[in-house]
């Protein structure tokens, strides 16, 4: 017997679901999404929060396939995360929690990527540690590794910091302005700063390091003319990306701090 037609105005839509299951394969509480990503968040901080691993049960296509995708999620999760009152330095002390749970891992998929920037956005960030304003990190040119760019993180928690007891940041403060480090202390990062919020943090990191921006956005329009870059450009233009390793990661956090 055939389906009678829906009713005018509504059309009818099969929608995927993913389901978060724990070890043992009983569902997790609220375990039920439509997004990929979302459920992939939410397993990550079921583990953060419990230890436990949960696994994410559903069709195993992408829902960031290109640079495209992962910037507009970014983006929107940025202006979400900027909406909630949490700031940067709430959402890097999050992000670290959420990127330790997958310290041992080579590799990471853009979907797994996405989803630790939306439970670095909701997870309890926890406070600033008084010992990473006064730990020694190394610069590495090249960062690779998962704690190359832990160092990374903490390094711009510890600039923060110092921006913080300073007091209120320039008005111009976004224009460039050098982090106040204590003599002697030495980073990951450069002292150079230009984003101090989690939107443009999450935008200007993304666009440095994969691209996937667009005119139509309305954040960034092409430099006409003549210029001189300050470092690599990503390949310009969207187009399909895999997986992602820690320098990806790594680069994405530089650029959240340098590029504008």
């Amino acid at each position: 017997m055939s389906e009678p037609p829906a009713p005018a105005g509504r059309y009818r839509i099969d929608v995927e679901t993913w389901e978060v299951r724990r070890a043992d394969g009983e569902p997790a509480a609220g375990s039920a999404f439509d997004d990929r990503v979302a459920a992939l968040a939410h397993a990550l901080r079921l583990r953060v929060e419990t230890g436990a691993d949960h696994r994410v049960d559903g069709p195993g296509e992408p829902a960031c396939a290109t640079n495209r995708d992962l910037y507009r999620r970014l983006v929107a999760e940025g202006v979400r995360i900027r909406g909630s009152g949490r700031d940067l330095a709430a959402f890097l002390r999050g992000w670290r929690l959420a990127g330790r749970a997958f310290d041992g891992r080579e590799w990471l998929e853009a979907d797994e990527v996405a989803a630790m920037i939306v439970a670095a956005g909701t997870l309890d960030p926890g406070a600033d540690d008084p010992a990473w304003r006064s730990a020694q990190y190394e610069y590495v040119e090249e960062p690779a590794t998962f704690a190359e760019w832990e160092a990374i993180v903490l390094s711009q928690l510890a600039d923060l910091a110092d921006f913080a007891e300073q007091g209120p940041l320039d008005p111009m403060a976004s224009f460039g302005t050098d982090a106040p480090r204590p003599e002697g202390c030495r980073r990951a990062t450069m002292r150079r700063w230009y984003n101090f919020d989690p939107r443009t943090y999450l935008e200007c990191g993304v666009a440095g390091t994969l691209g996937g921006w667009d005119e139509e956005d309305g954040l960034r329009i092409p430099v006409p003319g003549p210029y001189t870059l300050l470092r690599p450009e990503p390949e310009p233009g969207h187009h399909p990306v895999g997986v992602l390793g820690w320098d990806v990661l790594a680069e994405l956090a530089r650029c959240g701090q340098e590029y504008e």
